[in-house]
């Protein structure tokens, strides 16, 4: 991550990463050039309703803005690929998997259910943050997929209600998953075809297309959410859950969560420049969920 002192400094930041001019941006703000040049140089502070707005345009969480937008602003950590912030360095790495597991029964108000176009939006725009041309981004198939697994299919929203992260699963068919591990097809092609009617059928894959959070703590509650359906429905079950990812900070944790390696393909990692190349991990959480009562 990277530490942002002003608010000023984030803005500039992400004009540069996104090769917009200050008039660009000024245009999807719906306000002057001159405006942008004085957020930059920190000369004004924004309005409510334009750090709203800001956060919005830019997809930048508002907890990052309103704690920049400030005459004495609080110090931030962001990461503009993984869309996630801290507040010190030292809180910039995911929480261990075994200390999640031993607070699973911590809840939050701000999961639901996903449940509207705009939650896709967000799941296919924090997805272009990845540069990861093999998530699939077919809104038919998301849609049906949320309809299928409303328990694991969620939302994580910040205490205005605004987006902060989201976990979205896949019920695929066994033969199309086999396909996937195989190398015969990528996940981005699949079709409503390759999703089953009901996750109960026999030999279940639980395939996640994604899982994520702005921040530590909410990605602490939307994984602990997601643990505790694998532990009071399928533990002890014969399923396979399935992560196909390129996030660089996810390797650790997919690890500690006891599932497999199954390939990974360090030549897609170099032809688009990737940090880590994308991995298919395999596997159940029985034996992770059951340790600590041994």
């Amino acid at each position: 991550m990277k530490k942002f002192d002003s608010l000023g400094e984030i803005i500039l930041e992400y004009r540069l990463r996104n090769n917009l001019s200050q008039a660009d941006l000024a245009s999807e703000m719906d306000v002057d050039a001159r405006t942008i040049i004085r957020w930059e140089k920190n000369k004004t502070q924004l309005k409510d309703e334009l750090e709203f707005k800001l956060s919005e345009v830019t997809f930048i969480p508002h907890q990052v803005v309103r704690n920049l937008n400030s005459t004495t602003p609080i110090q931030m950590y962001y990461d503009f690929d993984l869309r996630k912030y801290a507040l010190s360095q030292l809180s910039t790495a995911l929480p261990e998997a075994e200390w999640i597991r031993d607070r699973m029964n911590y809840f939050s108000d701000h999961i639901r259910p996903l449940e509207s176009k705009k939650d896709i939006e967000n799941i296919l725009r924090f997805n272009g943050l990845q540069k990861d041309p093999l998530k699939n981004s077919n809104k038919e198939v998301l849609a049906s997929a949320i309809l299928k697994i409303p328990a694991l299919n969620l939302v994580i929203t910040d205490e205005n209600g605004l987006y902060a992260g989201h976990c979205l699963y896949l019920p695929l068919r066994k033969e199309s998953y086999l396909k996937i591990k195989n190398k015969e097809i990528k996940e981005c092609d699949l079709t409503l075809d390759d999703l089953v009617q009901s996750i109960s059928t026999e030999e279940p894959i639980y395939y996640c297309h994604s899982i994520t959070a702005d921040s530590n703590e909410n990605f602490f509650y939307i994984i602990g959410e997601v643990l505790r359906y694998y532990k009071n429905n399928l533990l002890g079950q014969d399923y396979t859950y399935a992560l196909l990812t390129s996030r660089h900070d996810s390797y650790d944790m997919s690890k500690d969560l006891g599932v497999e390696l199954i390939w990974e393909d360090i030549e897609l990692q170099n032809k688009l420049n990737l940090k880590a190349p994308p991995r298919l991990y395999e596997g159940n959480f029985n034996a992770f969920l059951t340790e600590n009562l041994i």
